[in-house]
This record gives C-alpha cells, structure tokens and sequence, in this order.
C-alpha cells in the first residue's frame, strides 16, 4: 500500500485555501492522506457586504464558512489560531506584526503534534502582498525548521500566468478597473521558480464548492469580487481555468514541474 502523507495547510485567513490551493487539498484528501487545515486569523478585518459586517458578526461568518469550505475539500481537522487580522492598511497589534516566535508558536506546537510530513506556506512576496500573507512565509519557515518538517512547500501561482490573466480580463472596461498587469511585477512566483504544477482538474467540483462557501467574500457593496468573478465562470471554464495549482519546494532545483507534492518524501 502506497504510504499516507500529513500535510498541514497554513493560511493567513478563511477562503485563502480555496483560492491557492483549494484542488491540491481535495485531490490529497481523496487520495487518502491527512490533510489539516490551520488557519492564522478569522479574517474580521476582511472585505464584505454590510449585510456580512452588521453587529461585528463578519469573524463568526467566516468561521463558519472555513468549516464548510474544509468540509468540502475532505480534510480532517481545521485549526484556528485566533491572531487579529491585521487588514490593509496594517492594524498596530494583527497577527503580521507579532515577533515571528509569537505567529509561529501554536503552528510549532501543531506540527510536532500531528507529527506534520509536510507544510504549506506562501511565497515570500504573500502572493499579492498582504502583510498577514507575508507573516505565514515567515512564521512557516521559522515553525517547520523547529518542528523538524521535513517539506516545505511555497502555495503560488506563475507570475506569467497571472499577469496573462490580468491583461485578459482588464480588457473588458469596467470589470477590474483599479487593476493592470503591472500590478504583478513582483507577486507571487516567477515562472522559473515553480517546482510544481498541480493537476487538480478532476477536483474541480470541490474546489468549486470550497468557493461557493466563502459567500462573504464573494460578496460586496460597492463591485465584483475576484470570487464573485471566478463563481460566474461556466463549469467547463472554471475546470480549465482553476485546473492546476503551483508550489515551490524549499531545497528543490526548479527543472519540469511536478505533480505530486510528495515527490520528495516517496
């Protein structure tokens, strides 16, 4: 029997594991590994329609959601950490400003006692630049050298691919207005760093749902969201678009991407 992995999936805040890596989670889960989900903040300083936000409700919102989305993605155990979301404009006390000992205590604590195979983290860039998104970078690379997690892998997206994406959609006026490939210079991941590329098409049904229960932040007072967006795709266009996931080992010289995360545990 092919050996079963642990991979703990640290986000910086509810719907950040639907978006990054959303497929990988469902495809490791129906393959029969463990997958546990932990979580920095319950993302209260989050964008969302009023309706969302009334009576400071929107963190209670979102726990929820983050149970329906691993629920659908099949995994075994969702950890929240509790850190203030720091927002953006940065909050003087959220969970990117703490001393990277701090952000990376519980993680330590929860890779040791799922004795973890393998961790996923963001780039050092956070993807698009939130600061709490640069914080799980540090802080996972600081608990997984602690713990003794043998792998370590970067959650990302090619940056070509991406700034592809963005020429596309910006030209139809109206709909990402504030937004230009420029923007993406220096987010996420040159193509040349990808380690692996993950098939995650068979998966999309999940991911799908895993989307579709972050309704929160899909929604908005004042224009689309970037799930909003992607929810309003045709299911044959999500599957081909949302297809594949991209990671950058830690230790691993870039050559032809990879699909299976694990290769370098087997």
């Amino acid at each position: 029997m092919a050996r079963r992995f642990t991979l703990v999936a640290f986000h910086a805040h509810p719907d950040d594991e639907a978006l990054l890596m959303g497929g990988t989670l469902a495809r490791l889960a129906a393959e029969g590994h463990r997958v546990v989900l932990a979580v920095a903040t319950d993302g209260e300083a989050g964008a969302a329609a009023s309706s969302y936000r009334s009576a400071g409700r929107l963190a209670a919102h979102r726990r929820d959601e983050l149970e329906q989305s691993a629920a659908a993605l099949g995994c075994a155990r969702v950890v929240r950490f509790g850190f203030k979301d720091s927002g953006w404009p940065t909050a003087d006390d959220g969970f990117s400003t703490l001393a990277v000992e701090d952000a990376a205590a519980p993680l330590i604590e929860l890779l040791r006692a799922e004795r973890a195979d393998a961790l996923t983290i963001y780039d050092p860039a956070g993807g698009y630049g939130h600061p709490d998104h640069r914080q799980v970078h540090t802080a996972g690379t600081y608990a997984a050298a602690r713990a003794g997690t043998p792998l370590v892998l970067e959650a990302t997206i090619d940056r070509r691919l991406i700034r592809r994406l963005v020429r596309l959609v910006t030209a139809v006026p109206g709909v990402l207005p504030a937004v230009s490939a420029a923007d993406y210079d220096h987010a996420y991941s040159p193509g040349t760093a990808i380690t692996h590329r993950v098939d995650v098409r068979a998966y999309s049904a999940s991911k799908r749902r895993s989307f579709e229960a972050h309704a929160s932040q899909a929604s908005s007072d004042d224009g689309a969201r970037t799930l909003s967006l992607l929810l309003k795709l045709p299911r044959w266009l999500f599957r081909l678009v949302l297809g594949h996931e991209w990671y950058v080992e830690h230790g691993r010289t870039p050559g032809v991407p990879l699909d299976d995360v694990f290769a370098s545990l087997r």
